[in-house]
């Protein structure tokens, strides 16, 4: 029920308050001026029909013009009570303008002219202006007490800014219009302290003294753009940004609210210097639905706090996304290894006839969801956070204890490769580990293949070729994974203590249609087994590559062709099978 010509300081977050909620309710304003003209239409018609003697037929009947004075009487008292109820203070004083105008003429039509048809006419004005009257005191009530409700519920109670409630709904409103705008998500630098040493009441003030700051920015239309700056909680803010033509105007603008904080607070009884981190994501060019706009802004705040920089304000960009999401994976990953939840696969590995060699155990993880989590995705972030050696210890843990029961149940030759980090292989205590892994499964060190990458050599050539020298000694075997992706220096593999070569999946891909990459698998093969190494080449896919593995000298494929990753069930199955 608004009044359609209320009007705010377009620049004033009261402004933006009463355009997002009053203009929305009011009746459309054409409609205004209908009803008056229809209202007017009606008592013209009035006015000649009840001084009229003429009459008119009616189903074979003759009714004389003044009976229908009373219909359109009707009619017009029925649009003035429309604009009465529907456009608050204008409405009123419109409806009851051309009521008083018109009861006189009315009643000097009775008076003076003894035209008794206008009796009832002039009772039902007088009726319809006490019923005008009514209606605007109800409505003005009824405004007054929705006003009231409107203000909690669109209005921080503390520092008087809009809320969250009142945020959101411009946003949404923005985003219907498809009107660009930055949302900046702020936050105090420093509030916890003031809080604790100072307690709540002081905290409350230093609240109240930058929420009042920034709402006179806010309004002040020094930044050259439209702003509303409202509080979520605590110490949370957000502004909302207009009018801009460029990524510098808005730069511009917050960092006008960063100077505000600048100035020290001495008029709460202490004196602060307070700072604040800003993060901010644009509309539509970031994205497109509040939610995201909302946790990318809040995003780029993070980082600003992360950084612990003198810039306090931070623009959204993808690579922060990036972050986001090796935060979320590393989380998994701890969650994972602390429900011991992290499990493994084992991929067959064959020989050149088809017989199987034994397998590798690849590590694999599910999401709460129950949806597997790509290998692709996790290890990387595994080795990042520092997490890949418990990865590793997991794996090795849980299929070495599944092969060593599987070998003791079947008798099976078979191997089991499992692949070792640099990282995880230069701990101290690496030996102890496979030493003890040896002893708590079971499984026969010389069926026990560890597979390292050349990178090794680039960590302390000298600390790996002790801890490998080791390992053998145990009798386990080395197989160096990834060959030829590396660091392939020749004068470190001749004495590498190693008895497989992997080639990987990278050259077999390119190996059949190009022959300079077949040439170089080949050379890859004579290398290894000049230097006394068997050689296997993974992610065999087609059976055109098997042939050419053969006619070039290969031992042993891996790859989706002969067999995908198994549970340790099937693979179970495979052995006693064979």
């Amino acid at each position: 029920m608004g009044d359609i010509h209320k009007k705010s300081d377009r620049k004033s977050i009261q402004g933006t308050l009463d355009r997002l909620y009053f203009l929305k309710k009011s009746a459309p304003a054409f409609l205004f001026w209908i009803l008056l003209v229809l209202y007017f239409i009606c008592n013209l018609i009035i006015s000649v029909s009840a001084s009229s003697g003429a009459s008119i037929m009616i189903g074979g009947k003759s009714l004389p013009f003044y009976t229908f004075a009373g219909v359109f009487s009707s009619i017009s008292n029925v649009c003035i009570l429309v604009v009465a109820v529907y456009y608050g203070k204008q409405g009123f004083v419109a409806a009851l303008t051309v009521l008083l105008i018109q009861l006189p003429i009315v009643t000097m039509s009775v008076v003076m002219g003894h035209n008794l048809t206008s009796l009832p006419g002039v009772c039902l004005n007088i009726m319809t202006v006490g019923i005008v009257i009514l209606i605007y005191r109800n409505n003005k009530k009824i405004d007054d007490y929705q006003e009231s409700l409107r203000a909690q519920a669109v209005t921080d109670m503390l520092t008087g800014l809009p809320n969250w409630f009142a945020t959101t709904e411009l946003i949404e409103e923005l985003i219907k219009k498809k009107i660009p705008f930055a949302a900046v998500t702020i936050d105090m630098n420093g509030f916890k302290v003031i809080n604790d040493t100072m307690g709540f009441d002081v905290g409350n003030e230093v609240l109240i003294e930058a929420a009042r700051r920034w709402k006179a920015v806010a309004e002040g239309g020094a930044s050259g753009t439209l702003d509303f700056v409202s509080r979520l909680s605590g110490d949370e803010f957000t502004l909302i940004i207009r009018e801009f033509e460029s990524d510098e105007d808005i730069l511009n603008s917050i960092r006008m609210y960063e100077a505000a904080l600048k100035d020290q607070m001495d008029n709460i009884g202490y004196d602060f210097f307070l700072s604040a981190s800003f993060g901010y994501a644009v509309f539509p060019y970031d994205c497109g639905t509040m939610d995201e706009l909302i946790s990318y802004s809040g995003l780029a705040m993070q980082e600003v706090k992360k950084e612990a920089s003198s810039e306090h304000i931070r623009k959204f960009t993808k690579d922060l996304l990036k972050k986001e999401n090796t935060l979320e994976m590393e989380s998994r990953i701890k969650n994972a290894l602390e429900h011991d939840s992290v499990f493994y696969m084992l991929q067959p590995q064959y020989d050149m006839d088809h017989k199987l060699r034994g397998f590798e155990a690849l590590a694999r993880m599910k999401g709460e969801d129950g949806k597997f989590i790509s290998p692709a995705d996790f290890i990387p972030v595994a080795e990042k956070a520092g997490l890949i050696d418990k990865v590793d210890s997991a794996v090795f843990r849980k299929a070495a204890s599944f092969v060593g029961d599987l070998i003791r149940e079947t008798g099976s030759d078979v191997m089991l490769s499992l692949n070792v980090s640099v990282k995880h292989l230069m701990k101290k205590d690496f030996l102890v580990e496979i030493s003890n892994l040896i002893a708590s499964s079971g499984i026969p060190a010389n069926q026990l293949e560890l597979e390292i990458t050349e990178s090794i050599m680039i960590e302390s050539v000298e600390k790996a070729m002790n801890c490998i020298n080791e390992i053998r000694k145990m009798g386990v075997k080395i197989a160096i994974d990834d060959f030829g992706t590396g660091y392939s220096s020749l004068s470190y593999l001749n004495n590498f203590p190693a008895h497989l070569l992997k080639i990987d999946k990278s050259f077999i891909d390119k190996m059949n249609s190009s022959d300079s990459s077949k040439q170089y698998v080949a050379a890859i093969i004579s290398l290894g087994h000049v230097m006394g190494f068997n050689v296997i080449s993974e992610g065999v896919e087609e059976d055109s590559q098997i042939e050419t593995l053969k006619n070039i000298g290969c031992d042993f494929i891996q790859g989706y062709i002969w067999g995908r990753p198994l549970s340790p069930e099937d693979a179970g199955k495979l052995v006693k099978a064979g």
